[in-house]
């Protein structure tokens, strides 16, 4: 499984609907509008490194009213239950 973050830049009228167009597409787990620099972030979540290539470019970058994006390929996932476990040796 491939993990990934995506910082997307939109235009001005764009912000009312690219958010329900990010969370449509295959591929995105969650999307957030955020403030600061970046507009929207996208959890992508596929199979492997070919299908993030194809949702970033061609599926998120497609979208009308995407600027830009940044893409981060997650090395390792972290979660709540990892940490406990990791601080729970001994218990």
């Amino acid at each position: 499984m491939t993990n990934a973050i995506v910082l997307i830049e939109a235009e001005r009228d764009a912000l009312s609907t690219l958010g329900g167009e990010l969370a449509d597409i295959e591929g995105v787990a969650e999307a957030y509008s955020v403030t600061g620099e970046w507009d929207f972030v996208a959890i992508v979540r596929v199979p492997d490194h070919e299908q993030l290539a194809d949702v970033v470019t061609s599926d998120i970058g497609g979208l009308a009213g995407v600027v830009r994006t940044q893409t981060m390929v997650a090395f390792a996932a972290f979660s709540r239950h990892d940490l406990e476990a990791l601080f729970a040796v001994g218990e």
